[in-house]
């Protein structure tokens, strides 16, 4: 794997390997040793996934308060979405900063997201599928969000949206949040 980090402290994208014959080929998509060694999460104990059938369709921007705030390790696995992260820590050098990649079923790259971090992505073309790990269990009570078009983030998306839940929609913005807890993460 290659592991490259983002503008923002902490996250990256993961590239595969593949090593290939007549076959096809094989590559790894998360070694445990390797995750360790750059001070990466290592322990997952959920697997999602999200499939979109129209281009468009905006999901998130989520995260997880303390103490089930997640590591998120995402690769999209059919058709093509933007997936963008935003550093919500207070105390982070990067702290209300964004950046975004293009995950695609053909360039298998992966977005390793770090806890602390609003997380979203948005649909390129129809039939798109997301899988990704979690470190942490799904808790609803610790659930939260930022609206995806804050002005303060001015996040530029390559897509209209064509879909967005109204919880998703209704996400305050970063201005009306206390995000202390994230200090520290």
């Amino acid at each position: 794997m290659i592991f490259n980090e983002m503008p923002l402290k902490g996250a990256y994208t993961i590239d595969l390997q593949p090593r290939g014959d007549q076959r096809g080929f094989f590559a790894r998509a998360f070694c445990q040793r390797e995750f360790g060694e750059l001070g990466l999460e290592t322990n997952f104990v959920q697997m999602n996934d999200s499939f979109n059938a129209k281009a468009g369709v905006l999901r998130g921007m989520h995260f997880q308060r303390p103490p089930s705030s997640e590591v998120k390790l995402v690769r999209c696995i059919r058709g093509a979405l933007f997936d963008f992260i935003v550093d919500l820590r207070p105390d982070s050098p990067t702290f209300k900063q964004w950046s975004g990649v293009e995950l695609t079923a053909e360039n298998r790259r992966m977005i390793y997201v770090p806890r602390g971090f609003g997380h979203a992505f948005v649909t390129l073309k129809d039939d798109t599928e997301a899988l990704y790990m979690a470190s942490a269990f799904y808790d609803p009570a610790s659930e939260g969000g930022v609206r995806f078009n804050d002005p303060d983030l001015m996040i530029n998306l390559p897509i209209a949206i064509s879909e967005i839940s109204d919880k998703d929609q209704s996400w305050p913005d970063l201005a009306q949040q206390n995000l202390e807890f994230l200090r520290g993460l």
